[in-house]
């Protein structure tokens, strides 16, 4: 009986590990990974976590990240590449979190100029 659940547990540590690295060979993980990151960059415009300025900067790096991941895909993409796109939208995702706790409220803050 103990040898049937050691073997099953195996099975099941394999599958778990097995379905989401299938998932991400398929590579519609990488497109969800560019919607999250998207919303997450219009969310914080919305609370106003984010100004203009961060947010468009940061839709345009997640832009030219895309702009590579088309050229990747031109040949199909390689283990080096997707690690590539994956370092990428994970420091994408680093300064989404830093721009949105840096306490840099709308204007006043690099915004607009003051006027006097």
């Amino acid at each position: 009986m103990k040898k049937i659940l050691i073997s099953i547990a195996a099975v099941s540590a394999v599958a778990a590990v097995a379905v989401p690295a299938a998932a991400s060979a398929q590579g519609y993980n990488i497109n969800q990974r560019q919607d999250q990151l998207e919303r997450r960059i219009d969310r914080g415009v919305r609370t106003g976590d984010l100004n203009r300025r961060e947010a468009m900067r940061l839709k345009t790096e997640l832009r030219e990240t895309a702009r590579l991941e088309y050229r990747y895909r031109a040949n199909g993409l390689t283990r080096w590449e997707r690690a590539d796109l994956d370092r990428r939208f994970d420091r994408i995702s680093a300064q989404i979190r830093y721009e949105r706790h840096d306490r840099d409220y709308g204007a006043g803050y690099g915004e607009r100029p003051y006027r006097y």
